[in-house]
């Protein structure tokens, strides 16, 4: 219940109470209350929190909040109880004027989940408008002449509110001659008419004033004063008179400026000076600033002066007097009531208002995302409005009250294919022609962590030269992420692992935001040939996300590693082998067998006599691959009993490395050299039957040795061939350096009778025991894992008759 004071004019104060109607309904989607004007500040409305079904606790929490579209912020909601109160001064008069509904429309938004209601406060009016008169004296001429009944019409009050707080009642002051009469015009409205009910006689009065009060119909009743002054004419005693006491007109808004109303004609039955009129308008209501009318005194044209907008007001109440040129002169009055035809001279308004900018990539379908009002000043077809969304997208308009539209999401979004959307609301009337209106919409996408970093390639061969300074960059790894800020910022991470017994950290390190892979260590081709771990790339998304590329180091060999010569040779004494002087050319005295730690080229050993142990012309030589010292010629008694040979065992590294081996020569007789074999052969079979059945094998090993040989050189010249033609077809060998798997190298050497296989992995010696020809050297080809060599038929044939042949023949040494 709230009350309101208001002062009505003179001395008199009323005090009365306004009674605070609040009613709610729920229809056409909105509720209804309704609350009187000048209410205090405080006043009451509804529960409208209760009315909505919200819970009050919910409402600070759910961001409940009121807009109200074009209006000062006249109420408020308290978010402690959810009422509605009054929270500034309401003038209905001010607000909507003399229009019989006056209502403020409320949009209540709450959100978690966002919901839309619309209010509707219907502004009651109260009586706090006296009735005012246009003048505060009204000038009355009256012939002496006037017979009785004769009527008079007044300019009669207005009162600002409507109802029955404006309907008004008259009254006159107590006099002798005049009474006052109330005439009902089509309208409904009354206007006060003087009715001479006693002959005037000027010469006894000749003026009389009176006091016309109009009351309203509210309560406490407000009233309104106006003195009438009354003139007695002297006899000129017929006035002019209208065709009509009332006109109606209608005209077009768009009507020129200069266009005729209305052409007026009113007669006086008098003669001469009596009977000439002259027309005037006496006033128009409502008063317009646009729009004016002029009238011709003397032919009663009423011209348009300015613009006629239906949107302004429309309807003109013009009231005209005809006056002739009596003495007194007397007055004919009429009305003329001017409808103002709308027609479609306004484009629609439309307003945006936004809530959920920018929109997230998982947000889901159906989230409004603004609110979007439209209006028309236009009437009937012209005002209505109905909107559409342009460009095609995935976001809809859907209609939720009258002139009211939520922008709402129709299906996913991604961010990454496109990162924002320029909507355009086209709002268009029903008129004829049409006129529309735009308003753009910029909806940003924002990112969510919905991408993992990715790399170019799912594993990297890296190729790394041993004996590396420790912190050598070896790789650098790259990762994208297509999302947005955080969500793209990669680091980078080693998936820790046990590389034999130490942890993968000890050999490698990766700098977490470049992605830079460093050896931590010198790298050692001998102890490890191939690294293989994983780098891990994470964003810094929530939650994060992440995913992993492989790395194959290979561990490229450098000529680190001199040659080791091999018992019995390997000692600091020379070994004594015995010759006999009838030896033939070529017979092989004795073999010096030695190995490289190292691989391929470096792992590739040449013997040679060193000459300054050699004097004159020896008849001895040493096989440049073989390793095999034979005589050059037939041995003479000048060659001396003893020999001392320095044979020199260098790689093909660069540098190269060597090493030396001492051999003793003894030249003997054929009898005694007979006899050096045959206690070595009693001593084999002293020994047992076992040494007696290797002897046996080697000799058997030393006829078929240039057989195996022939057919190993030939099935490895094939092989070559098919490598170099295969890796013809493909694509040539990576130099040093560059990202992809080593190719394995075959070499076979025919002429030099040996034959030798290296790759970039762990090597095996292999050589046949006692053969008295020609020596073997394999090194073991282990093939590629997950890359093209491995499909490659040759090196898988080569692999199989390596390992097959070799362990069944030959002796293996690691």
């Amino acid at each position: 219940m709230g009350i309101s004071q208001r002062g009505g004019l003179g001395a008199r104060q009323l005090l009365f109470s306004l009674l605070l109607h609040t009613a709610w309904e729920v229809g056409s989607g909105q509720i209804h209350y309704s609350v009187q004007e000048e209410a205090k500040h405080g006043t009451f409305v509804g529960r409208i929190a209760q009315d909505l079904g919200l819970e009050v606790e919910e409402l600070v929490t759910r961001l409940f909040r009121v807009v109200s579209k074009g209006r000062r912020d006249y109420l408020e909601v308290n978010v402690q109880n959810g009422i509605l109160f009054v929270n500034s001064r309401i003038d209905r008069e001010e607000l909507c004027g003399r229009s019989p509904v006056c209502s403020i429309h409320l949009e209540v938004i709450v959100e978690k989940p966002l919901q839309v209601f619309h209010v509707e406060v219907e502004i009651k009016d109260i009586n706090d408008n006296p009735p005012v008169f246009p003048e505060k004296q009204q000038n009355v001429f009256i012939s002496e002449s006037r017979l009785l009944d004769s009527h008079f019409p007044l300019e009669g009050a207005s009162d600002a509110d409507i109802g029955a707080n404006s309907l008004l009642k008259y009254q006159l002051s107590h006099n002798d001659y005049l009474t006052l009469e109330m005439i009902t015009k089509n309208d409904k409205r009354i206007v006060p008419e003087l009715v001479l009910h006693n002959l005037l006689d000027r010469e006894e009065t000749p003026e009389i004033s009176l006091l016309l009060t109009a009351t309203d119909g509210g309560k406490p009743e407000l009233t309104g004063t106006v003195e009438l002054l009354i003139t007695v004419l002297d006899v000129n005693d017929n006035p002019p008179k209208f065709d009509k006491s009332e006109y109606k007109v209608k005209l077009f808004e768009n009507s020129p400026n200069g266009t005729l109303m209305i052409k007026l004609n009113a007669s006086d039955a008098d003669k001469g000076i009596n009977g000439e009129i002259s027309y005037a308008i006496k006033r128009i209501s409502p008063e317009s600033e646009k729009c004016v009318f002029i009238m011709n005194s003397v032919t009663g044209d009423i011209l348009i002066h300015g613009e006629l907008d239906f949107e302004d007001n429309s309807v003109y109440e013009i009231q005209v007097t005809a006056t002739d040129r009596g003495a007194p002169p007397m007055v004919g009055h009429c009305t003329i009531l001017l409808e103002v035809v709308d027609i479609n001279d306004n484009a629609p308004e439309v307003s945006v208002t936004s809530l959920s900018l920018p929109v997230l990539e998982n947000t889901p379908p159906g989230t409004v995302i603004a609110l979007i009002s439209v209006s028309d000043r236009d009437s009937g077809a012209n005002g209505q409005v109905t909107c559409s969304l342009s460009p095609p997208g995935p976001f809809t308009l859907v209609s939720t009250f009258r002139n009211y539209y939520s922008l709402v999401l129709d299906s996913s979004v991604d961010r990454e294919s496109v990162p924002a959307y320029e909507l355009v609301v086209t709002a268009r009337d029903g008129g004829t022609p049409v006129f529309w209106a735009t308003a753009r919409v910029s909806v940003g996408i924002g990112d969510v962590n919905d991408n993992a970093p990715s790399f170019e390639q799912p594993v990297y061969t890296v190729f790394v030269k041993e004996n590396n300074p420790p912190g050598h960059h070896i790789f650098t790894v790259t990762a994208s992420d297509p999302d947005a800020q955080e969500n793209a910022l990669v680091s980078y991470s080693l998936v820790e692992r046990r590389v034999g017994e130490r942890p993968l950290s000890s050999y490698v390190s990766v700098h977490s935001e470049s992605g830079k892979v460093y050896a931590l260590q010198p790298l050692d081709h001998e102890e490890l040939e191939l690294l293989q771990f994983q780098v891990s790339a994470r964003d810094s998304g929530f939650p994060p996300l992440s995913s992993n590329v492989s790395l194959q180091v290979f561990v490229l060999d450098e000529n680190d590693n001199a040659p080791t010569v091999l018992p019995p040779h390997s000692g600091d004494s020379p070994v004594t082998e015995l010759v006999s002087q009838s030896a033939a050319v070529g017979h092989v005295v004795a073999k010096i067998r030695a190995v490289d730690a190292d691989s391929g080229y470096n792992a590739w050993l040449s013997y040679e006599l060193l000459p300054e142990v050699v004097t004159g012309h020896s008849p001895f030589r040493v096989g440049l691959y073989t390793g095999e010292i034979s005589t050059t010629r037939t041995l003479e008694e000048s060659d001396g009993p003893r020999k001392v040979l320095l044979v020199l065992v260098k790689d093909h590294g660069k540098p190269a490395l060597s090493a030396t081996a001492t051999v003793s020569i003894s030249l003997v007789e054929n009898g005694l050299l007979v006899k050096a074999l045959s206690f070595n052969a009693a001593a084999a079979a002293a020994a047992g039957p076992a040494s007696e059945a290797r002897v046996r094998k080697e000799a058997a090993l030393v006829d078929v040795n240039v057989y195996l040989i022939i057919a190993i050189c030939s099935v490895s010249s094939l092989l070559v061939l098919s490598l170099l033609l295969y890796v013809a077809l493909r694509r040539p060998a990576p130099p040093q350096g560059v990202y992809g798997p080593g190719k394995p190298t075959l070499a076979c050497s025919s002429e030099v009778e040996s034959w030798s296989y290296s790759q970039q992995r762990r090597q095996k010696v292999c050589s046949g025991e006692a053969s008295a020809k020609t020596d073997l050297m394999a090194f073991s080809p282990n093939l590629p894992q997950a890359n093209e060599e491995s499909q490659n038929p040759c090196l898988i044939v080569s692999y199989l008759f390596n390992c097959v042949f070799f362990k069944s023949k030959f002796k293996i040494w690691d």
